[in-house]
């Protein structure tokens, strides 16, 4: 069973830091793309970053560029998300997220608040 538990929201004023991770089970990663997704509230769902298992390859949506490092753990089958300089706008519910074997997996999400 694919199992996907993301930690580390809270609430933090503007220009802050929170880590997020999400700790995975039940797959082999090989190439498979990890993902964070965010959702704002009353909006849809945002990409934010990925990164290829196998290879480190790393993505980011272009306004998390420079505030958000994505980075994986082989040995903890984790993957973080180390955000900075947090803005208001950054407020959502982040989720881990793989699709494997043509399956969509998600976490149950972590809320991250900026507000001062």
């Amino acid at each position: 069973e694919v199992r996907l538990v993301e930690s580390g929201g809270g609430f933090v004023q503007p220009g802050g830091s929170l880590r997020l991770s999400c700790v995975t089970s039940g797959f082999t990663f090989d190439d498979y793309a990890m993902n964070w997704v965010r959702q704002a509230p009353g909006k849809g769902l945002e990409w934010v970053s990925s990164i290829i298992w196998n290879s480190g390859d790393i993505y980011y949506a272009e306004s998390m560029k420079g505030r958000f490092t994505i980075s994986r753990d082989n040995s903890e089958n984790t993957i973080n998300l180390q955000m900075s300089n947090l803005k208001p706008e950054d407020t959502a519910v982040y989720y881990c997220n793989v699709l494997y074997r043509r399956t969509n997996y998600w976490g149950q999400g972590t809320q991250v608040t900026v507000s001062s």
